[in-house]
């Protein structure tokens, strides 16, 4: 039986996990996380810009900025776990210097495929690596990166408490883990504003422009289920990360949680 963590940080003993507000069987959720993705690959980008107005580009640009990839060509090490199409690792490698490389380890073979093309047209492919793989199940040795970091997936993973302890176990000592994620508007009208942008433009937007409202009125609702930052810290505190802090960004729209490898 696996934990089932709630919002208000509780768990519960349970086979059975959310996707969206429906609750399935948890070996389910997998498989119906990946059709979303298999279904959105080729407009990733243009999903994220719907979800977050396009501010997305800018919480990646802070998370990069606190990645602080050195400029010179010594050895760094990133992980960019459900990185997809490769976008934080991109922003990682161009802002790091010549000895700065990334792994984007995603499970969904059709984000890999388009991020392989993005690499390759920026001239990137040999700096950025993508590898299939499933974040509870990391295929990469103990300490091997000076870095992990997930944006904007780490909820569509069925069990994140593993998927927090693969990223830790495969960190150097001192290594650093970043998650950026949504998270609960806390400001009162915005958080009603963006409630109702959430639930009644973006599944019509996303039906508008790929064809498929049912996926991006899954990942607006698994933005609900995510787990309150307080809570969420506690995973990563549980996983063994120390030094757990989190900065709520844009009103609490999105929240960039850290911590590290002791």
């Amino acid at each position: 039986m696996a934990a089932d963590t709630r919002t208000d940080g509780t768990t519960t003993e349970a086979a059975d996990t959310h996707f969206g507000f429906r609750t399935v069987p948890l070996g389910e959720k997998q498989r119906m996380v990946d059709e979303v993705f298999h279904s959105v690959a080729r407009r990733y980008d243009l999903m994220n810009d719907l979800m977050s107005l396009g501010l997305h580009r800018a919480w990646k640009d802070l998370l990069v900025s606190r990645l602080r990839p050195p400029k010179s060509d010594r050895s760094f090490k990133l992980l960019d776990v459900a990185g997809g199409t490769g976008d934080v690792s991109f922003r990682t490698v161009e802002a790091g210097g010549a000895g700065t490389s990334a792994t984007v380890a995603d499970i969904n073979g059709g984000m890999l495929a388009v991020g392989r093309e993005r690499a390759a047209s920026l001239g990137l492919a040999d700096r950025v690596e993508f590898v299939e793989a499933n974040a509870e199940e990391l295929p990469f040795a103990d300490k091997s990166f000076d870095a992990a970091t997930v944006a904007f997936g780490i909820r569509n993973v069925p069990r994140m408490d593993k998927a927090l302890s693969e990223m830790r176990r495969v960190l150097k000592p001192g290594g650093r883990c970043f998650v950026l994620e949504f998270s609960r508007v806390d400001m009162p009208v915005l958080d009603a504003i963006y409630d109702t942008y959430s639930f009644k433009l973006i599944p019509p937007m996303g039906k508008l422009v790929t064809g498929d409202a049912e996926s991006y009125q899954y990942l607006v609702e698994s933005i609900r289920k995510f787990p309150l930052p307080e809570a969420f810290a506690d995973l990563m505190r549980g996983a063994g990360f120390s030094r757990v802090d989190f900065t709520p960004l844009t009103g609490g729209i999105v929240c960039l949680h850290s911590g590290v490898r002791i």
